[in-house]
């Protein structure tokens, strides 16, 4: 079977298998770099160029609520203005400690800072520093994550 149609597989059996402990086995099969402690709630969609490796970098106790969505690619496909838009491709990388809310969509070449949290249904365009709240479309600072300095990870 060719790799691009099993990581297809893995991914959509990824999204709603029942243990989510085997969500993350089946998504570090497709190649993509999740620490340890990590919970991924139903519903993680990523999408991307299924050739891509490296691409989806998640730290340690990272938590996902229901239906996140991680952009690292997007075209227009077949449509005729494709040579004339921007095609994003990129990395996503959520540092150790965050907490992505439900219906989140965190676009290309965006970092999650450590300990920051995205509020549900925000639209990330940019990176997060750590320890900051945003939410919103896009995605705005509107808070901290209130840990005193000596017990912030760097």
């Amino acid at each position: 079977m060719p790799r691009k149609l099993w990581k297809k597989i893995l991914k959509s059996l990824a999204r709603n298998f029942i243990w989510y402990k085997f969500r993350i086995v089946l998504l570090r099969w497709c190649g993509f770099e999740i620490g340890k402690d990590v919970y991924i709630a139903d519903g993680l969609v990523i999408v991307e160029e299924l050739a891509d490796r490296g691409h989806v970098i998640i730290g340690d106790r990272v938590s996902f609520a229901p239906n996140v969505t991680l952009v690292t690619s997007s075209h227009p496909n077949n449509s005729r203005i494709a040579p004339y838009v921007p095609t994003p491709r990129g990395k996503v990388v959520i540092e150790a400690d965050a907490w992505i809310g439900a219906g989140a969509i965190i676009l290309p070449e965006v970092t999650i800072g450590t300990g920051a949290v995205v509020g549900a249904g925000s639209v990330v365009t940019r990176d997060v520093p750590p320890y900051d709240i945003v939410a919103g479309i896009p995605a705005k600072k509107i808070g901290e994550v209130s840990i005193p300095l000596e017990k912030r990870v760097r």
